[in-house]
């Protein structure tokens, strides 16, 4: 299986909402702190091995910059410091129990927990950003970037995306010491028209869905330039990445897996299997870490044996060797699947092994996988492939009230430039901005649409919204309490301290 037949690009889409300051469990910053201990510290600490073996060009990182505003905010830090030495805490009183199988577990727990407060303490201990730029830096990693609060593009005022976007890169430039080209356009959602933006924002390329491709007569297997921009798009190809990524048939769907949702309350670990399907939980069997183990192996297998077949059948196809895309979010590794860094480590490790060659979506690219134009059609990777998640009947409200905030945005900058009141930056006119960005944040119609904690997602929703038009009345009246007033939003909303309101006046707003 060792000789060559095409590349292989592993892409993890990281992101999690603004949840600093509003609320903690069950959902808020109890969201942060597991996907920060569970996901986020073993992929680098795989990078970090991989990086110190020499290897280039491992997988693309997408980071949201509303995540990496909360990864290098030195109070999210404190924060999971503390929640990891509750993990801790929980894992020492489970120890007590009589049955040798608990107090295995309660040791497993204690040790990973203690293994995540040293990263934290040290490897983490400036935020995360001196993490992702050293494994940038050192090639290992493609870095995406993206507009500020991962808002779904499509139905934003063309100028609010604009400032959307300038405000994501210009945030990655100043984490990461610059803009590698690539970004992650959120929720993969595109519509035409803003491969203009893309370019006219200094992005080379971006990500959509197999299907939003096939609809403009083009495969996955290569990228392709969307037609009169020279900005290029790849798709994930759903053949190779639902062999993961299937809610019924993915492989954490597996008997021998740890299961997320079956919880001991007591406790509040996991210590069960998946077991079968339509197991309940009260039936649930005890999770054997030396199962799982035999899981991974096997998984991790058939997964490069499918990657494999995949490009021998592209390269029957195509004539030459071609390019398979997987992308994911990056929470599934760790937070939602327990197994899934070790799954990455055998994979990442068994692919070069099999003749397939690793690379980032940048690589790709300068080893020409571009081979052509396309006339992207609209799409996006939610259910239904279109835009339904996000402007559908059960999100009217939030469509609607979106559609206000960003006229009104607008309308007040208009009207301050106007008036010359902007040579200077304004921290009010600031503070409008960054909460309108937070109030058109997509993840409170995912929320609503999947019905995943909606409530908390029409209450903050909500909340931003109602914080803009507070502080907009008073910009509009010239009430001096408007500085006040952006002082005290901004110690709850207060992520992209460099985000300057005039840019939106430069647009035309």
């Amino acid at each position: 299986m060792s000789d060559p037949v095409g590349a292989f690009a592993l892409v993890l889409h990281s992101h999690l909402p603004w949840l600093a300051h509003h609320g903690r469990w069950p959902v808020g910053e109890e969201w942060l702190h597991q996907a920060w201990a569970s996901s986020y510290l073993p992929l680098t600490r795989l990078l970090d091995e991989l990086a110190d073996e020499g290897r280039r060009d491992v997988l693309t990182l997408g980071v949201t910059p509303v995540l990496a505003a909360q990864l290098d905010d030195p109070g999210c830090l404190a924060a999971t410091e503390t929640w990891v030495g509750m993990w801790q805490a929980r894992a020492a009183e489970l120890s007590t129990r009589t049955d040798p199988r608990w107090r295995e577990l309660a040791s497993r727990e204690f040790l990973a927990g203690a293994q995540a407060a040293r990263s934290l303490a040290t490897r983490w201990r400036a935020g995360g950003s001196p993490v992702l730029r050293s494994l940038a830096d050192a090639g290992v990693i493609e870095l995406l970037g993206g507009p500020a609060t991962h808002p779904f593009l499509p139905l934003l005022d063309d100028r609010v995306g604009r400032f959307a976007l300038s405000a994501g890169l210009d945030d990655a430039r100043a984490r990461f010491g610059g803009f590698g080209g690539g970004i992650w356009a959120p929720e993969c959602g595109y519509s035409p028209g803003l491969e203009q933006l893309y370019a006219a924002a200094g992005v080379s390329h971006f990500l959509a869905d197999e299907v939003t491709l096939a609809a403009g007569g083009r495969p996955t297997s290569a990228a392709w330039t969307v037609r009169g921009s020279g900005v290029a798009v790849f798709g994930r190809d759903l053949t190779v990445t639902d062999r993961i990524w299937s809610s019924r048939t993915g492989y954490p769907t597996g008997a021998d897996y740890r299961d997320f949702h079956a919880i001991d309350h007591a406790s509040g670990l996991h210590p069960y299997r998946v077991t079968g399907a339509g197991v309940p939980s009260d039936a649930k069997a005890l999770y054997e870490p030396a199962r799982a183990v035999a899981a991974v192996e096997r998984d991790a297998q058939d997964f490069v044996r499918r990657v494999r077949d995949r490009l021998r059948e592209v390269a029957d196809r195509d004539g030459q060797p071609g390019l398979v895309v997987a992308a994911y979010d990056t929470e599934l590794f760790g937070h939602w699947w327990h197994e899934g860094p070790a799954f990455l480590r055998r994979v990442l490790r068994l692919l070069p092994e099999a003749g397939v060659r690793l690379t980032t979506l940048r690589g790709a690219l300068e080893a020409g996988a571009a081979r052509g134009d396309v006339a992207l059609p609209a799409g996006s990777w939610g259910a239904g492939k279109d835009f339904r998640v996000w402007d559908g009947p059960m999100v009217k409200p939030l469509v609607d009230e979106g559609f206000w905030v960003q006229r009104r945005l607008l309308d007040v900058v208009g009207e301050e430039a106007r008036a010359g009141r902007l040579l200077v930056r304004r921290p009010d006119l600031d503070q409008l901005a960054r909460q309108a960005l937070l109030t058109l944040s997509s993840d409170w119609a995912f929320m609503v649409s999947r019905d995943q904690a909606a409530d908390y997602a029409w209450r903050r929703a909500d909340e931003h919204r109602a914080a803009f038009h507070r502080l907009a009345e008073l910009v509009q009246r010239r009430d001096p309490g408007a500085q006040d007033e952006s002082r005290r939003q901004r110690e709850v909303d207060g992520p992209f301290g460099d985000l300057d309101a005039r840019i939106l006046a430069a647009q035309g707003g």
